[in-house]
């Protein structure tokens, strides 16, 4: 997968990069980054990237040339059109299911902008996806975008050391993911279940289906409303309820 993105501060990408399992999926060639001033494709003497808005009001707003050239530069002599995400307040919720949907592509391109907002021309006829980490607003498209990234590159084919884990983790599943422990079975008086430590392999995946219903239906239950359960699950998660 080829990762380019658009921003005024690309030096903000340099340790979320050079770091982790980002950094690892780079080394092992299942990613590669690119960061790009979009300030560098201005076309003026100043290189300036935003003005005032028509029709007056508070803050500027980015221009649409300095943009639309960078994308045309960075989606050249691809054989398929990249996708092209603007991180914006407005944008579609990011799920799981969104991550899934975009580790399938083979290039895209992340805009990060700053200031009041972008001219309208961006959205209607250079963007293909708009998203939002969240019901509130940030300083600039950067950190929605790290969240973005971080979040599709590992779902990358070999990018994570197991490859069961992106199918196991919460959400992926339609429901959040059972609770962990590893040693000392007692820490502090603090027990590890019992059935996690008796071998027994079957007892082990029923009580972990049984922990991520539960805490499903404590913490997100609206999750519930578009999972379809099996048998055993349905008996499973009345056993949760009577329980309390």
């Amino acid at each position: 997968m080829k990762i380019d993105v658009l921003s005024i501060f690309p030096e903000m990408f340099q340790g979320v990069f050079g770091s982790s399992i980002l950094k690892k999926a780079a080394e092992k060639g299942a990613v590669s980054y690119s960061v790009t001033n979009f300030r560098d494709y201005a076309d003026n003497k100043h290189n300036t990237v935003d003005d005032y808005p028509y029709g007056g009001g508070a803050g500027m707003v980015l221009k649409p040339q300095p943009i639309f050239d960078a994308v045309t530069v960075l989606g050249k002599g691809r054989e398929k059109k990249p996708r092209v995400i603007l991180l914006c307040p407005q944008g579609e919720r990011f799920t799981q299911k969104k991550a899934e949907e975009l580790a399938r592509e083979d290039h895209l391109i992340f805009v990060c902008g700053h200031y009041e907002g972008y001219d309208e021309r961006i959205r209607e006829n250079l963007i293909t996806d708009e998203i939002s980490i969240g019901d509130y607003v940030l300083t600039g498209g950067e950190l929605g975008a790290m969240v973005v990234i971080d979040s599709v590159v590992r779902l990358l084919p070999g990018v994570l050391g197991n490859e069961d884990s992106p199918v196991l983790d919460s959400f992926s599943s339609g429901l959040l993911e059972h609770p962990h422990y590893t040693r000392p079975a007692d820490f502090r008086g603090m027990k590890v279940p019992e059935t996690l430590l008796s071998g027994n392999h079957k007892k082990i995946e029923e009580w972990r289906m049984k922990e991520s219903l539960r805490r499903t239906w404590k913490r997100r239950p609206d999750l519930l409303d578009a999972y379809e359960l099996t048998e055993q699950e349905k008996k499973l998660l009345e056993e949760v309820k009577k329980e309390g």
